[in-house]
């Protein structure tokens, strides 16, 4: 979980001058990036990839150097993506997963994260996407990189239903300088959000506890984690607007944001339980910002944001959905990952009905 427009807040700055990524480069170390496990990606400026690896509960930058635009944005149409990605890594459909997708806002590229293998020992895997449907492995190997472990992680535990551990990261971001962190601690506010300054530094904070009311279950949670998040600025203030299982979305003040606090989110919408977000992204349309979010139960859903900044916090049970209005986009469907491609296009990760995994780029509705 979800990234073009996060990383569109930092490069307005960056592309300013023309020794940004050198700068950042320079501050990372060549050498081998190495990741034990799959999961959530994102980019930094200037072709930084930014990739979890909650088995480690770390965050490894690579600079790709994919930094060349072309001068419009190609479109995306590959059918069938999941066995293209098996063959190119030797495997089959079935022993591979795509966990997750992010544009890389300085190329327009889609990039993956794969896991090749099923279970605890899975290989993790960085490949680039071009529109034609070439596959390239992001190198690992004698490149600018840099990571950061993060203290308290949730708790490894191989033998329990759902590892904890597997959720110590659910997803990240790059914001004005920072990498935010959504994921599962070991702290009595397991529900966790972290922001560490990139280039990373030596010291990470534990990160603030999040709870939030959860009026699909009509409580307070502390325990549920972000599953996905996206940056907006409500009144001159930087938020993140999460989403979490069952579907509450939240909004919480990243100046709130300290470390050791506990926070507590403003519950602005009930999207309806039973029911898990996959991704989300902010976009433009005639004037207005609207979130764009995939669902597991639900499809795709086109959020206002029009009265986010005086809707009051849900704090009693709800029976199906309040708050924030949304349209529901009928088509496609089967979307399991989404980001922004263009001011109007979205990229999209379909599952079909009979299994397959398709990549398609959209237009914003």
């Amino acid at each position: 979980m979800r990234r073009m427009f996060l990383t569109a807040l930092a490069l307005v700055g960056s592309l300013a001058g023309q020794s940004s990524a050198a700068d950042l480069a320079s501050q990372m170390t060549r050498g081998n990036a190495e990741l034990q496990s799959a999961g959530p990606i994102a980019f930094a400026p200037e072709g930084i990839l930014l990739a979890a690896d909650p088995k480690s509960a770390a965050i490894v930058a690579i600079a790709t150097g994919d930094v060349s635009r072309a001068s419009t944005t190609a479109e995306y149409a590959i059918d069938k993506i999941d066995e293209k990605i098996a063959a190119a890594l030797g495997s089959s459909a079935k022993e591979i997963q795509i966990v997750d997708m992010a544009t890389n806002p300085s190329s327009g590229l889609v990039y993956v994260s794969v896991a090749r293998g099923r279970g605890p020992e899975a290989k993790a895997v960085l490949l680039r996407v071009k529109p034609d449907g070439t596959l390239e492995e992001v190198a690992t190997r004698n490149v600018p990189t840099a990571s950061v472990k993060l203290p308290n992680p949730a708790d490894d535990n191989p033998n329990a239903r759902t590892n904890p551990r597997t959720e110590s990261i659910t997803d990240l971001a790059y914001v004005n300088g920072k990498v935010f962190i959504a994921g599962l601690s070991n702290e009595e506010f397991a529900s966790n959000l972290r922001s560490v300054a990139f280039p990373f530094q030596p010291q990470v904070s534990t990160g603030s506890g999040i709870e939030i009311f959860h009026g699909a279950h009509g409580k307070v949670e502390t325990r549920s984690p972000v599953r996905t998040f996206a940056a907006y600025n409500i009144d001159g203030k930087e938020h993140l607007l999460a989403a979490y299982t069952c579907t509450p979305l939240v909004t919480i003040p990243v100046a709130e944001l300290q470390p050791g606090q506990k926070v507590r989110g403003t519950t602005v919408a009930e999207l309806g339980n039973q029911n898990r977000p996959l991704d989300m992204v902010i976009y433009k349309k005639d004037g207005k910002d609207y979130i764009l979010m995939a669902n597991s139960a639900r499809g795709l859903m086109k959020i206002t944001t029009d009265k986010i900044a005086t809707q009051e916090s849900i704090l009693a049970k709800v029976a199906d959905t309040a708050g924030l209005a949304y349209e529901k986009i009928e088509a496609p469907t089967g979307v399991v990952q989404l980001d922004r491609l263009s001011d109007s296009l979205a990229v999209v990760l379909i599952q079909t009905k009979d299994g397959a995994t398709n990549l398609k780029s959209i237009a914003l509705p």
